[in-house]
C-alpha cells in the first residue's frame, strides 16, 4: 500500500495481521498464492487479463509486489521470457517494496522500474512504482515530476493520486491547522478536473484526513479523531457533504481500490457523528476495512475500525 508507507508504532504489527491489500479482488488473491508456490504462470494469465484498465493493474501488481519472494519469483519469469513487460514489472515493483521497507537498496528498483516502462511506453504502473520510491525516499522536485509522468499516462490514476496527496499533507508540518493547505487546493483541483464518475471525487476527504494525520502526529490536534474538532468545521461538512453525495449518486462498485475511498468516507462520517450515514458505508466495506485512515495518527487500526462499525451499526 501501499500509498504511504505504514505509520510506525502499535498499530503496524497489528494491521499487518489483519488487513489484505488484495481488498476483495479474488483474482488477485489466487493469483497471489500461485505465486507464492512459485507459480507465476498464474500472475502472467492475470495481468494479461487485466489489460490496460491501468488503476486495476496498479493494483494488483503493488499487491503482488508485496509478496515474499515475489522479486525471486520474476526472476524466474524473466529467464523464460526475458522480453516480457510484465515480468519486468513485477521485478522493479518487487524491489521498489524491498527497498521502502529496508531490504535493499532503490538503485536497483529504479532501473528495473525504468526498463519496465521502456518496454510498455503506455502503461502507467512503472512510474506509479518510481513514485512510490521517491515518496518514500527522494526529493521534492522527483515527486512532482513522476506524478506528472504517471498523469500523462492515465489522468485520473488513483493510487498514484493518494500518494501526491500524503505526500503533500506533511509540508509545512509544523505549521498548525491551515485551511488554505495546499493539499486541499490540489485535491480540490483532482476532483473536479476528473470525470464526474471518477472516485477522485472522493479526494478532498482524503487530504482532510492525511492532513489530520499529520497535525495530530506533531501535537497539533488531539490524537483522538472525533474529540479533535478537525471534522466539525463549515468547511470540513461541505467537503463530505459532497463526497457523499457523489458516492450515492455514482459509487463505482467495479473500481479496484473503492474500498480504500469507502473506508476514509466512513472514517470521516464517523468523526462528524454522521452515524446512519456511516453505517451505510460499513455495510459496503463488509470485511474490507483498509489500514489507513483507522491507524492515524499512531492507533490499532483494527481496533479503532471495529468500535466504529459497532457504533454506527448499533446506533441503526
Amino acid at each position: 500500500m501501499p500509498p504511504p508507507p505504514p505509520p510506525l508504532g502499535r498499530g503496524r504489527k497489528r494491521a499487518a495481521q489483519t488487513f489484505d491489500a488484495a481488498l476483495d479482488d479474488t483474482e488477485l488473491v489466487a493469483a497471489r498464492a500461485a505465486l507464492a508456490q512459485g507459480r507465476w504462470q498464474a500472475v502472467r494469465s492475470l495481468l494479461a487479463r487485466t489489460g490496460d484498465d491501468w488503476d486495476r493493474r496498479g493494483h494488483r501488481v503493488t499487491v503482488l509486489a508485496e509478496e515474499t519472494h515475489a522479486a525471486a519469483w520474476a526472476r524466474e519469469w524473466l529467464l523464460a521470457e526475458p522480453e516480457s513487460a510484465d515480468a519486468s514489472l513485477l521485478l522493479g515493483m518487487a524491489l521498489a517494496q524491498g527497498a521502502l521497507h529496508g531490504r535493499g537498496k532503490p538503485g536497483p528498483a529504479r532501473e528495473t522500474c525504468r526498463a519496465a516502462a521502456a518496454l510498455a511506453p503506455a502503461d502507467p504502473t512503472p512510474w506509479l512504482g518510481l513514485l512510490l520510491l521517491e515518496r518514500g525516499l527522494g526529493g521534492e522536485e522527483d515527486v512532482v515530476r513522476l506524478f506528472d509522468k504517471v498523469r500523462h499516462r492515465h489522468p485520473d490514476h488513483h493510487h498514484a493520486h493518494h500518494v501526491m496527496v500524503s505526500w503533500l499533507a506533511e509540508r509545512r508540518a509544523g505549521t498548525g491547522p491551515d485551511p488554505l493547505h495546499e493539499v486541499y487546493d490540489f485535491a480540490n483541483w483532482a476532483a473536479e478536473q476528473a470525470p464526474a464518475d471518477s472516485p477522485l471525487a472522493i479526494l478532498p476527504v482524503v487530504a482532510h484526513a492525511e492532513r489530520y494525520r499529520v497535525l495530530a502526529a506533531g501535537g497539533h490536534l488531539s490524537a483522538e479523531p472525533v474529540a479533535s474538532g478537525h471534522w466539525a468545521g463549515r468547511r470540513a461538512r461541505q467537503v463530505m457533504k459532497a463526497a457523499f453525495d457523489w458516492w450515492l449518486e455514482w459509487e463505482q462498485e467495479d473500481h479496484p481500490r473503492r474500498l480504500v475511498d469507502l473506508n476514509f468516507l466512513a472514517h470521516a462520517k464517523h468523526c462528524q457523528g454522521r452515524g446512519a450515514e456511516a453505517a451505510a458505508l460499513f455495510h459496503r466495506i463488509g470485511d474490507h476495512p483498509t489500514p489507513a485512515p483507522w491507524s492515524y495518527p499512531d492507533r490499532d487500526p483494527y481496533t479503532a475500525f471495529r468500535t466504529a462499525r459497532a457504533g454506527a451499526l448499533g446506533a441503526m
